[in-house]
């Protein structure tokens, strides 16, 4: 399985330490790597593990990036207080790029909500945008399991599950696009949003 926006980075076990240890210099390494562990409680099994960029972000600091998620449930949560449009960036096991533009934030919601302005777009391999069509308004509607956008005939545009790791696209009356995959249901190797004000 590829690895998703998240890099993470075991560390060792001290059973590993030990076997990978030599005698000599590293046995000393090793009795000060285990007085700095004495001196700083492990954190709990519970607590996530602080994820780790394959590449610097230009926006995030230490702390924002610590406080992100890759859940739905932590895109909605992130997304309060929030009313502006959000751009919504993805790229899928084939490295194609596509996304939406949705007209307000991404919430919970019972039934589609939105406007015109919503779009959907891909990059295959150029920029192709599909607008609204006007034939319907099921913009963006967003569940505990999935975020759709467009829709029609019983399939979506573009639709996300919880835990944003699968997706699947298909033509829609919302927005007349075409998948925005090279597949019509993918894997979601990274996925950025952002709020626009």
């Amino acid at each position: 399985m590829k690895s998703r926006r998240w890099r993470y980075t075991q560390l060792p076990t001290q059973v590993e330490d030990t076997l990978s240890g030599e005698e000599g210099e590293e046995e000393e390494e090793e009795e000060e790597e285990k007085k700095e562990e004495e001196a700083v409680p492990a954190p709990a099994p519970q607590d996530p593990v602080e994820p780790q960029l394959t590449e610097a972000s230009q926006v995030l600091g230490a702390s924002e990036i610590r406080q992100d998620g890759f859940s739905l449930r932590r895109l909605y949560r992130q997304m309060e207080g929030h009313s502006g449009p959000v751009l919504l960036v993805l790229r899928d096991q084939d490295g194609q790029m596509f996304g939406a533009f949705s007209s307000s934030a991404i919430r919970l919601s019972k039934s589609f909500y939105g406007t015109g302005e919503t779009f959907l777009f891909s990059f295959a391999p150029q920029l192709k945008v599909f607008k609204w069509t006007g034939s319907n308004s099921f913009f963006v509607k967003g569940d505990l399991d999935s975020l759709m956008m467009g829709s029609g005939s019983g399939q979506f545009g573009l639709w996300l599950d919880g835990d944003l790791y699968r997706g699947g696209s298909y033509p829609c009356a919302t927005f007349n696009n075409e998948v925005l995959a090279r597949q019509e249901q993918f894997c979601i190797e990274e996925l950025e949003a952002w709020v626009l004000s």
